[in-house]
């Protein structure tokens, strides 16, 4: 399996001296190709913080990412910017859709910005709408959708680029029930069918259960790691086990 994302001895230390905060204490990670990764931990054990220094939305204190065997500290603030819009994309816990745009104007905002034509990026988003069941809804507004179909039009948007890596922040910290695993299918379908590297950050242990792997962060320090091989309620009561024995 091709390594997607390697992280070396990585740390984040907001502030200095007697304040200085440790979020993320010497990770040590590796990602493969296709492979559905979910990360756990305690509220402030660095989740969030390991996820935005992979996306390159924050700069580490010490160590290494590398992106398809580019490490992001070589890379200048251009090229960054072009790796995280055409080779990752983003799923965030509150949707972050534009709400004067359409769903299918949304989904197909990165192409936009990559200088795509309208039409051919409406193209192409209304594909990834269709894949993910939501193209009879494309020209509806944000406030027209339901929770569940907001995030399926950022999940499209995220996909629209054809990323190597997705990245989803608590995606389904805003859902019922019923959205959530509907959601964490389509991340579980993005990786089995569809080839991407998923990394999600999740506080649910069922959601957690469609991984391929967890690992459990405590104190900004990986303590633990699980491989599932099945999706359903007896991976998830482990899942569970583990996150309280933390």
């Amino acid at each position: 399996m091709t390594t997607i994302v390697r992280v070396q001895g990585l740390s984040r230390i907001y502030g200095e001296g007697d304040t200085a905060v440790t979020a993320l204490d010497r990770v040590n990670l590796e990602v493969g190709g296709g492979e559905f990764l979910a990360v756990m931990g305690p509220s402030g054990c660095g989740k969030s913080t390991l996820l935005h220094l992979i996306g390159g939305l924050d700069h580490p204190s010490a160590g290494e990412i590398e992106i398809e065997g580019k490490k992001l500290s070589q890379l200048d603030d251009a090229h960054l910017t072009e790796l995280r819009r055409r080779r990752m994309g983003f799923v965030f816990q509150f949707f972050n859709l534009l709400p004067v745009l359409t769903a299918v104007e949304n989904a197909a905002l990165p192409l936009l910005l990559d200088g795509v034509k309208p039409r051919q990026a409406n193209e192409k988003a209304a594909q990834w709408l269709e894949q993910l069941g939501l193209i009879e809804r494309s020209g509806h507004y944000p406030h027209q959708l339901s929770g569940g179909q907001q995030q399926r039009v950022a999940i499209a948007r995220a996909m629209v680029t054809e990323p190597a890596l997705l990245l989803a922040d608590e995606p389904t910290g805003n859902l019922d029930s019923r959205a959530s695993d509907e959601i964490a299918g389509l991340l579980r379908k993005a990786a089995s069918d569809w080839g991407r590297t998923v990394i999600m950050v999740t506080h649910d242990p069922r959601i957690a259960a469609f991984a391929d792997r967890i690992v459990f962060l405590k104190d900004g320090r990986v303590v633990d790691e699980a491989r599932l091989s099945a999706n359903g309620h007896e991976e998830a009561q482990m899942v569970k086990d583990r996150m309280e024995a933390l």
